[in-house]
């Protein structure tokens, strides 16, 4: 008993580390939101001040707002979302459940997408942007975050449509129902948990991203990921006004977390029993 008690104690002491160890940077990026610049330089830090909401109001309203730049990164995120969900549910379902020349190919290739370098690509992407007049614009931008989130939600969805029982599709056929009326109606509403998990997931690396945005946005088209280098000079950082955009920007990801919690945990914990139960 006294051994047992030793060891959850033990493991709850390391799992307690590892959550302070994930969870500090984000405090720390929030306390230093809350104060001014000259308590962030303050040596030794400040774990007591007086908190103050000027960094916010100078990133929303002030000179360098980042308002357009949360906007842009919103048009983004969610145009790739939408149209990487409308075009990976219908391939996902038809890779797990059609047969047809170059299926195997098929589905090779949308594994191999994801193990092509971002740096090696880059290039390209933008020559191609470029020719076409579409640098520094939504749809360019969306396009290009379309060629690495579209394969990378197809390859997560088939796992879900995989696991389905095919009786369920049978039965609605023998009722008259169309297959496209069958994947809206029957086989959609078992994969919500799935749908949930990848829309996360597409929205958040479209969110975060960075090596592409930079080097195909301009002044026109600008998130917020790459705006937050205006506030890093050679002279000086404003490390208040730079930890408060970062705040802004973890907000919609985590409240997209929080608001999709339930699904996304149905979706993991059915993908995982189920694939066990494979093995």
């Amino acid at each position: 008993m006294i051994v047992r008690r030793i060891r959850l104690v033990a493991v709850l002491a390391i799992t307690l580390l590892f959550l302070l160890a994930w969870v500090f940077p984000i405090v720390w990026s929030v306390l230093n939101s809350l104060k001014t610049d000259s308590d962030v330089l303050a040596y030794p830090p400040k774990l007591f001040f007086t908190p103050t909401l000027e960094p916010y109001r100078d990133v929303l309203f002030g000179s360098a707002s980042i308002l357009p730049n949360l906007v842009s990164s919103f048009v983004i995120a969610i145009g790739t979302t939408v149209i990487t969900m409308l075009m990976a549910v219908p391939a996902a379902y038809a890779l797990a459940r059609l047969r047809f020349r170059g299926k195997k190919f098929a589905g090779f290739y949308v594994l191999a997408t994801q193990m092509l370098p971002p740096v090696g690509i880059i290039i390209p992407y933008f020559l191609i942007l470029r020719n076409i007049g579409w640098i520094d614009t939504y749809q360019g931008i969306i396009l290009i975050y379309l060629s690495f989130s579209l394969p990378f939600a197809i390859w997560l969805l088939v796992s879900y449509f995989e696991d389905i029982p095919f009786e369920m599709e049978e039965a609605a056929y023998l009722d008259g129902a169309s297959r496209m009326k069958t994947l809206w109606r029957i086989i959609i509403p078992q994969v919500r948990g799935g749908i949930a998990v990848t829309v996360v997931f597409v929205f958040l690396n479209a969110w975060n991203e960075f090596l592409f945005a930079v080097v195909l946005s301009g002044n026109t088209v600008r998130p917020v990921t790459v705006a937050m280098f205006n506030f890093i000079s050679v002279e000086q950082t404003l490390w208040a006004k730079l930890a408060a955009v970062s705040v802004l920007a973890m907000l919609p990801v985590v409240i997209l977390g929080i608001v999709a919690q339930k699904n996304i945990v149905k979706g993991l914990t059915v993908g995982a029993v189920k694939g066990g139960g494979r093995r």
